[in-house]
């Protein structure tokens, strides 16, 4: 019988998803489920989820929930994290503020501004977590699904003697896309992919042996599929590879696509850019947020039926637990050099096998010089917010957000200088020990 803590739990959508995942393996189907969440609104309404599920399914499983992390940590096997720190008047912030300026952010959660003050203003708890987990949980392993991903766990490689590992569903929602796209069985694929979170690269991709990437190619051509994607297709035209992560966010990470009106909304109308029907993703996200608390949204607990959906959790687990050997894309360390031509201490996305003996990075050697480069440009931004965020250093920070695409391509210096002063003070009380 394992024990898997998840932390914030409040996010009851994610939540289920999760423990239905836990459940629907035999194997794990008995373990201790702990839930924890400040918000003991949205964590019983997870509880109560969980506990039906648990009950529909006739498992073994124990349900228990918290509001005090540490609790919930005492001798956990696995953390899961989830949290959102702070709510809705920072992302409000980090969106709004830059957008003064002239930046125009479409998610602001990975790179940008936004990823630079989610990330800061995040960290503070994400090192309370980890200290707690080595007094009470030394062994386990922490699953880390919140974002900015990179900026996060870089913090813990860097500053924690927690295993951790970050989990995002980017990679096969990309195979998915490009299985459409070409019109093949999505489970046929073949595929090797690297990078880092959000912006990792299809290596190969291949079908029945069959390299893809020029159906892929062409499809540039036909005009009704390049619209459903024109970031991603606009990368690969100009730099050969097609990357993970949708149009959308994608387009924050790069100097190209956000500066000019018209070019903004040249990037409208794709489906597998998850575009929201608002200006940014801060719209839909506090629609969806406000739905969630109202009673009307209730679910139906009798119909709930234990699921297993596409996420890594409950099959890294699986994995570990049982001596099951499978391969995943996992946000690491690169201490291992898995990317020969990216930092050493940066956090990579790469192909990791999972088994009882543990998660191991498979060597990648070098990226294609372009690729890497893009890499580059975001990894400079993500390890000066980790110094930024570990060594109280403002002008780190700022050097940060100077260096970041968009802003850069957008902004003079000075106006950056200035903006990114405007959202520390925005950020305060995040900040309490800045200098």
């Amino acid at each position: 019988m394992v024990r898997i803590s998840f932390i914030g739990a409040g996010s009851m959508v994610f939540a289920r998803k999760l423990i239905g995942d836990i459940l629907s393996f035999p194997e794990l189907a008995d373990s201790t489920i702990r839930l924890m969440d400040i918000d003991e609104g949205r964590l019983a309404k997870t509880t109560e989820v969980a506990e039906a599920m648990v009950e529909n399914g006739d498992v073994d499983a124990t349900i228990e929930s918290t509001t005090d992390r540490r609790q919930a940590l005492d001798d956990a096997d696995y953390v899961l994290n989830m949290i959102n720190v702070g709510g809705t008047e920072p992302f409000e912030n980090e969106i709004r503020i830059p957008e003064k300026y002239g930046v125009k952010q479409a998610i602001g959660d990975t790179l940008g501004p936004g990823g630079v003050f989610r990330g800061l203003r995040t960290i503070p708890t994400m090192l309370d977590l980890a200290r707690d987990m080595e007094e009470l949980c030394p062994d386990a392993l922490l699953l880390n699904y919140t974002n900015p991903m990179a900026i996060i766990c870089w913090t813990l490689f860097e500053a924690t003697e927690v295993e951790t590992v970050g989990l995002c569903h980017s990679v096969p929602h990309t195979a998915e896309a490009i299985a459409d796209y070409v019109d093949v069985p999505e489970d046929e694929l073949d595929y090797w992919v690297a990078g880092i979170n959000h912006m990792a690269w299809f290596l190969t991709c291949e079908h029945d042996g069959e390299d893809l990437y020029p159906r892929l190619k062409a499809s540039i051509d036909d005009e009704e599929i390049y619209r459903r994607d024109t970031v991603r297709f606009d990368l690969l035209k100009h730099f050969g590879a097609f990357v993970t992560e949708s149009s959308h966010h994608n387009s924050e990470y790069h100097p190209y696509f956000r500066t000019d009106p018209a070019e903004i909304e040249r990037l409208t109308g794709t489906d597998y850019a998850e575009r929201m029907p608002t200006a940014t993703y801060l719209e839909g996200w506090k629609e969806r947020s406000d739905q969630r608390d109202q009673p009307e949204h209730d679910i139906d607990l009798e119909e709930l039926e234990i699921e297993r959906s596409e996420e890594y959790a409950s099959r890294i687990i699986h994995s570990l637990e049982t001596d099951t050997t499978r391969r995943f894309n996992l946000n690491v360390s690169n201490e291992t050099d898995a990317i020969q031509n990216l930092p050493t201490e940066a956090c990579v996305e790469v192909p990791c096998l999972v088994d009882a003996t543990g998660i191991r990075p498979c060597s990648i050697g070098r990226l294609p010089p372009q690729l890497a480069g893009l890499n580059r440009t975001n990894i400079t931004v993500q390890q000066l917010t980790v110094k930024g965020a570990l060594e109280n250093d403002r002008e780190a920070i700022q050097q940060a957000v100077k260096l970041d695409p968009l802003t850069a391509a957008e902004l003079t210096l000075d106006e950056a200088h200035k903006m990114t002063e405007e959202l520390i003070e925005a950020n305060r009380e995040y900040l309490p020990e800045l200098a």
